[in-house]
């Protein structure tokens, strides 16, 4: 019955709403944050779905198979796709449950991701779809041209990702937490685990439908633009329901939790989420996945396909990242420095500067040696990168009041405090969706 995979949807869109599952983070912060932290999340989600894969399938309860590989289209699709998601704020799979916060620029992201997708592998780009993709090379997965079985390749993969979230455990800084009991987020390793448990009960479940996959976000987004404009009633199978009930698990989580609310991107941003998306549909059909598809079952696997898409993947993430997320430079060139004179001198002046300086960061002085930031309506990661900038321009003993309503921000922001060892003197929450938090330098 495909009803199962509006039930697994549900509880997958609950565990990465509350656990804030981003793969596009997980890359994002290798280069952005210079630690491997989150992407360890990734990897224990694989090591759990290869290690649960080999044994379904030893069991003789699942049988998977393995599309050609197509190199070229994996390549370029991989690292189209790894620009697209850096775009538009989030992954396929995050794309989908921060829609169900409320946020509109995933709404416009995930419309252009679905009608691309769509017209690619059905659609008026099917024979540019085709070109790249038909381009195979005689492989599959790496133990197969090893000659050797899969365990030798999970046991040691699941031992590694063991070990790296155990390090990363006994080394974490403990942020500040704003939320207690039921209402407190996961750990992102919890809701990891959790994300590759559903991936290995997904494999059984969808099996029992006549579709021999696990997890998949593209081709059921896909078929549900197909169904929306055609009418076919057999586009909607079980992944068409595991994606819409992520969509509806992650608004029950957010809305049960007070992070449900409306936000309107401004122009540039919703301009950044429609490519966004358009990328990532175009990029995920020549790739033959998504950061799930690839990046989590393909990849426990171990197909080349899987492992080179990630590569892929990683390398869009880190060009965008480059290009679109780092940091401005806080100070001005003396050129563009304005006479201390020309200033209202009544109005509050940052620092203690002889020369006052036009900062880019829209910080004003809200009580003595207290600066407010708005980021309200900004994306994640772009509150967290206003605020490093910000704190750069504040004295030893000032502070820097945040507001936001990323709801990811709500763990970065304190996670960044701690790691640099600033005091967050202040955290709570204002309305719905809504978060002030006040950090000491």
């Amino acid at each position: 019955m495909i009803i199962t995979g509006l039930v697994l949807g549900i509880a997958l869109g609950i565990v990465m709403q509350r656990g804030r599952f981003c793969v596009t983070g997980m890359l994002r912060d290798i280069s952005l944050a210079h630690t491997w932290r989150p992407f360890t999340a990734l990897l224990i989600v694989i090591a759990i779905h290869a290690v649960g894969i080999a044994g379904l399938t030893a069991a003789g309860i699942i049988q998977p198979e393995y599309d050609p590989f197509a190199p070229y289209a994996v390549i370029v699709g991989g690292f189209l796709f790894g620009i697209g998601i850096v775009l538009a704020g989030g992954c396929a799979s995050g794309t989908w449950y921060r829609s169900g916060e409320g946020l509109v620029g995933s709404w416009f992201a995930l419309l252009f991701y679905g009608l691309s997708a769509a017209a690619m592998k059905t659609g008026a780009l099917s024979g540019l779809n085709s070109w790249l993709r038909d381009r195979t090379v005689n492989l599959t997965t790496i133990h197969g041209s090893l000659g050797m079985s899969v365990w030798w390749l999970a046991i040691p993969f699941a031992a590694l990702a063991a070990g790296l979230a155990v390090y990363f455990l006994r080394t974490d800084s403990t942020p500040a937490s704003l939320q207690a009991g039921w209402k407190k987020p996961l750990h992102l390793y919890v809701a990891a685990v959790l994300v590759g448990l559903l991936g290995i009960i997904a494999w059984p479940l969808s099996a029992a439908t006549g579709r021999n996959d696990g997890l998949g976000i593209t081709s059921p987004t896909a078929n549900l633009i197909n169904f929306l404009v055609t009418g076919e009633s057999t586009r909607v199978d079980w992944g068409v329901m595991l994606v819409l009930g992520i969509l509806v698990g992650s608004f029950i989580a957010a809305k049960v939790t007070g992070e449900f609310r409306v936000r309107v991107p401004d122009a540039t941003q919703t301009v950044k989420s429609i490519a966004g998306g358009t990328l990532m549909g175009v990029g995920a059909a020549w790739a033959g996945g998504c950061t799930v598809g690839n990046g989590m079952v393909q990849t426990g696997l171990f197909t080349y396909q899987g492992w080179v898409a990630l590569a892929a993947i990683a390398a869009g993430v880190f060009v965008a990242t480059k290009i679109w997320l780092h940091p401005r430079p806080t100070s001005v060139p003396e050129a563009e420095q304005v006479p201390f004179e020309s200033f209202n001198l009544n109005a509050p002046v940052l620092g203690s500067s002889a020369v006052a300086v036009a900062t880019s960061t829209g910080l004003r002085e809200v009580a003595p040696a207290v600066f407010a930031l708005d980021t309200l309506g900004s994306v994640c990661p772009f509150p967290l990168i206003d605020a490093k900038e910000a704190m750069n321009e504040l004295d030893s003993g000032e502070s820097l009041r945040i507001d936001f309503d990323c709801t990811q921000a709500t763990e970065s922001i304190p996670r960044w405090a701690a790691d640099e060892g600033f005091e967050v003197t202040d955290f709570h929450e204002v309305g719905d969706a809504g978060w002030q938090i006040t950090v000491g330098k």
